[in-house]
């Protein structure tokens, strides 16, 4: 399922306290068979080395994922570290996986992290299940490869923020 679409260069990574990584291989081998390029920072990543990798590699999107239910805290402290630096504030970021442990106020979580800087926010209990939210996510790669140019996104520019997938979307 090789997509026709520009190549996005991402970096994948799991949150601080996330000790899970298969996750994380699933979205490589994902974005690959779709033809992006992946650098896969890990589990249990440190944000200063999600900010230095964003800095370094100046990838096109960033991908974090979130398996222990600690995404809306972890999530949102990594996302005010990276809208700090002026560099990054146009980097398209999406967040997915267990986004809370007690699965309550879902739709509010995601509204709370797209609203701290997140360009989409894809939480395993939507709606529609994890093949809906997949269908979210691939739409959400789409957009942001449309509306890139040739080259590599320039500093500041961010395409599409926060439009492409509805708070609470699954991935």
């Amino acid at each position: 399922m090789i997509s026709t679409k520009r190549r996005l260069r991402t970096v994948v990574s799991g949150l601080s306290s996330d000790a899970h990584m298969w996750n994380l291989v699933y979205l490589q081998l994902l974005l690959e068979d779709r033809g992006h390029r992946v650098s896969n920072l890990g589990c249990a990543t440190p944000d200063t080395e999600i900010v230095r990798a964003c800095r370094t590699e100046r990838p096109d999107l960033l991908v974090i994922s979130s398996v222990n239910g600690h995404g809306r805290l972890d999530g949102l402290r990594l996302i005010r570290a990276l809208r700090a630096v002026p560099a990054l504030r146009g980097l398209p970021v999406v967040i997915g996986g267990k986004l809370g442990v007690d699965g309550r106020d879902r739709a509010g979580a995601a509204a709370h992290l797209t609203a701290a800087g997140y360009d989409a926010v894809f939480d395993d209990a939507a709606e529609g299940g994890p093949e809906a939210g997949l269908a979210r996510f691939d739409a959400f790669l789409d957009q942001l490869a449309d509306a890139l140019p040739a080259g590599a996104l320039p500093v500041g520019a961010r395409p599409g923020a926060r439009s492409a997938a509805s708070p609470g979307a699954a991935a």
